[in-house]
């Protein structure tokens, strides 16, 4: 399956960003990236979308929205859409409603920054999502880097220090939703994709004397990316590509790669069985049972989780191999050093081995 690099949730100057779409676009063809999706907050930018060109490299890029209630203090609940084509904004005020309209539309929503701590130093509230008896959401943003940010600063100093060397922040997809992910794959009875999102606003800062641009786009486009596995090459069409993406978000066939301490580029997570093979993000009959096989890009831990619970780590290893004969829902996160310290480097989206 051809395999293309993804950044998604990102703003410019129609929300709270500081980047222009040609900006951002000429940013993401620097970092190599295949595509990008642009989600201002409450705005649904006509006019913009297509495929931007720089010497021989092309990029696609997509539109989509991210929505949340403004009349609400702090704004919780902000919801990812993709795909589709009117205004939803106004359904904003109740989850649900907005989440089945989008549905019915053909779209998908992801749940963004389910945990997103305050950050007292720099008067931002805590916007987690709290609205969870919510259904028929396509999935949730499983490791957001903006939120992570707002994890590492404790003071002023801090923010200095993070805005000068933003390579420390990454560590992985905060535990507390890592845990809620797994909840939501072991208790609800439909697949929940998770992705990764930089929330990239590449904003403009001034402590005293000191001007800096916190997160710029450049950064985030070469960390937290989505690896896309297509049914087959993009074609320059814009139209066939933008739904062969949004088909790919839909089934969960991708993983998460942190890509800046190495490229994560070629990680595959397939299941094999009596009954034919499965990639990310499908099913499987589990039959007379189960052969796991994960290929890494590079030798480093790796760790098999079956419905939440650590099945299996293996060390130095770059071909990982399991055979299970339970059924469950599997998922694999990877690890690697980085500047001092261990860090999450891929986390694949479930194979669903069905009883």
């Amino acid at each position: 399956m051809p395999e293309i690099k993804l950044n998604l949730h990102m703003h410019t100057p129609y929300s709270d960003g500081s980047g222009s779409h040609a900006f951002i676009a000429h940013q993401a063809l620097q970092a190599e990236l295949d595509a990008i999706i642009v989600t201002d907050h409450n705005v649904l930018v006509r006019g913009l979308e297509g495929y931007y060109r720089e010497g021989q490299r092309s990029l696609l890029l997509l539109i989509g929205e991210e929505v949340h209630d403004q009349a609400r203090d702090p704004q919780k609940n902000h919801l990812l859409v993709f795909g589709v084509e009117q205004e939803v904004a106004p359904l904003a005020a109740d989850p649900q409603g907005l989440i089945n309209r989008i549905r019915q539309s053909g779209g998908l929503s992801f749940i963004a920054h389910p945990i997103d701590p305050a950050l007292p130093a720099f008067h931002e509230d805590d916007i987690s999502w709290v609205t969870w008896d919510v259904q028929g959401f396509t999935g949730l943003e499983l490791w957001n880097g903006f939120s992570e940010l707002k994890t590492v600063i404790r003071s002023r100093l801090d923010g200095l220090f993070y805005a000068y060397f933003p390579q420390f922040i990454p560590r992985g997809p905060l535990p507390g939703t890592l845990r809620i992910w797994d909840e939501l794959l072991t208790t609800r009875p439909q697949p929940c994709v998770a992705v990764g999102g930089s929330d990239a606003h590449a904003l403009n800062m001034r402590l005293g004397p000191l001007r800096r641009q916190v997160l710029p786009y450049s950064f985030h486009f070469k960390a937290i990316n989505n690896h896309l596995l297509l049914d087959e090459p993009l074609s320059g069409d814009f139209i066939r590509d933008k739904q062969a993406i949004y088909n790919a978000l839909r089934k969960g066939h991708l993983f998460i790669g942190y890509d800046l301490p190495a490229p994560t580029d070629g990680f595959r997570f397939t299941a094999s069985g009596r009954h034919g093979t499965a990639s990310m993000g499908d099913e499987i009959p589990l039959g007379d049972g189960i052969t796991f096989q994960i290929r890494l890009p590079m030798e480093t831990e790796c760790r098999l989780i079956r419905n939440g619970v650590v099945l299996k780590t293996w060390h130095r290893r770059q071909i990982c191999t399991f055979i299970t004969n339970q059924p469950g829902i599997y998922r694999v996160e990877c690890t690697l050093s980085y500047l001092g310290r261990r860090r999450g480097w891929i986390y694949s989206n479930p194979i669903y081995v069905r009883g």
